[in-house]
């Protein structure tokens, strides 16, 4: 009597393709929320702003345009500076998360890049504390006008590697930096690391941690984001 075979169970990945890939750094490829968090409360406390104010528009931008908002009396450039020199050089606490070793290593040299609203000096120190490389192509808040969720940042960020924003894949954690990435054209997978799903519905895909995320070539050469829903 012939065997009965079971159905082939569904496949749940999913997947874009794209000419190259662009990571967000803080809440993507490390785990620096805490060391956010902790210089926030100082710099508040020591200027007498509203922490809650701060925590509900700061996380995705630039520093100095977050305190624009939050305390538009204060001279926005100063306190920045001084803020993230402080914030610059603590590591406490700061991890990679699972998967940005083996994202990072995925694609060759010009198939990605990092587009941080972080300062020069802080990316770097943190990219080396967690044994991470950063590409030539780095994009930073000293590099662009205007930070996210204005579309600069990916924009200058696909410039670089020689791309249409709309050739990119943009992997994000933050409502500000979805809209950024967005604006400028890119497609969008954003993780679950610091905002919940609803506020970042306006991305292509939401997963829920960066290890679900795989990239590599396919036989087109072109970059393969998958991940499973």
């Amino acid at each position: 009597m012939p065997r009965t075979l079971a159905p082939p169970a569904p496949t749940t990945d999913q997947a874009l393709t794209a000419q190259a890939l662009i990571f967000d750094l803080d809440g993507v490829l490390v785990q620096s929320n805490p060391i956010s968090e902790r210089h926030w409360r100082r710099w508040a406390r020591e200027r007498d702003v509203s922490y809650e104010h701060i925590a509900a528009v700061h996380h995705g931008r630039p520093t100095v345009e977050t305190i624009r908002e939050v305390a538009p009396h204060l001279d926005a450039e100063a306190e920045a500076e001084r803020k993230e020199g402080r914030e610059a050089e603590d590591t406490d606490g700061l991890t990679a998360f699972d998967g940005a070793h083996r994202l990072t290593a995925a694609l060759p040299d010009g198939r990605w890049t990092i587009a941080t609203s972080g300062r020069r000096r802080t990316a770097t120190t943190r990219l080396a504390h967690v044994g991470l490389p950063w590409p030539e192509t780095l994009v930073t808040a000293d590099d662009v006008a205007s930070g996210k969720p204005a579309p600069d940042p990916y924009r200058l960020a696909a410039e670089r590697l020689g791309l249409r924003p709309q050739d990119c894949i943009v992997i994000e954690d933050a409502p500000a930096g979805v809209e950024s990435a967005r604006r400028a054209g890119a497609q969008v997978v954003a993780v679950t690391s610091s905002n919940d799903a609803d506020a970042l519905a306006a991305a292509d895909a939401v997963v829920p941690r960066l290890a679900d995320v795989h990239a590599t070539l396919d036989d087109a050469d072109r970059v393969r984001v998958r991940w499973e829903a």
